[in-house]
């Protein structure tokens, strides 16, 4: 299995680069600085952007999936995902690669939290994603709309709010986050994406996954 990864010098995209090397998969990753990433010895480093189209080739040639952990860093306004995810899909086109599993959030869709309370609703819907998370929200609605008009074997992994504790497995929900949802762990985001390689289940879906 020959695995291409974008985002692998994140925090998520270490633990999947690591979990492939663990596998065994052959591994090719995106990276802006090599001399800074700590698996460059084991596996194909591609040094560059994702920005830039050149580089997105290279990373995918040759690769049976596609692993992305791409995501805005801050709050700002980035437009990674704007940017990189519709190159990613142009060369997944040309190099015949179907199947991508990216990462993104259950601010992707407007009825994420139709099983919250409507306390919940009100507050993530209003305060939230209306204000401090407009900027990264509006680039996971961006990367939902691509993905989902690629004609890719697509997945998206949808979770709240981000942490670095240890794994405790996670609940899965095809419609919306899970009721009383509201955080998980990096470590099962990257063990649930890394058995989506050999699954169709959500094939040409998002996924919404939370403790």
């Amino acid at each position: 299995m020959k695995v291409a990864i974008f985002g692998a010098s994140g925090s998520t995209g270490r633990l999947l680069t690591e979990r492939s090397l663990v596998a065994g998969y052959e591994v090719s990753a995106l990276v802006r600085r090599p001399e800074v990433f700590a698996q460059r010895e084991q596996v194909r480093v591609v040094a560059g952007s994702a920005f830039d189209p050149v580089a997105v080739r290279q990373t995918i040639d040759g690769a049976d999936v596609v692993l992305s952990a791409l995501g805005a860093r801050s709050w700002r306004r980035e437009d990674v995902l704007e940017r990189a995810v519709p190159l990613i899909v142009a060369a997944m086109r040309e190099t015949r690669v179907r199947r991508i599993i990216a990462l993104g959030s259950a601010g992707a869709r407007e009825d994420s939290m139709k099983k919250q309370s409507a306390v919940q609703r009100w507050i993530v819907h209003h305060i939230v994603y209306k204000t401090i998370l407009k900027w990264p929200v509006a680039s996971q609605i961006a990367q939902w709309e691509t993905l989902s008009a690629s004609g890719l074997d697509w997945t998206m992994v949808m979770p709240p709010m981000l942490t670095n504790g240890p794994g405790r497995g996670c609940r899965v929900d095809g419609e919306a986050l899970p009721p009383g949802a509201s955080r998980i762990s990096r470590t099962d985001v990257a063990e649930f994406m890394m058995r989506q390689i050999g699954s169709s289940e959500w094939v040409g879906k998002g996924v919404y996954i939370a403790w």
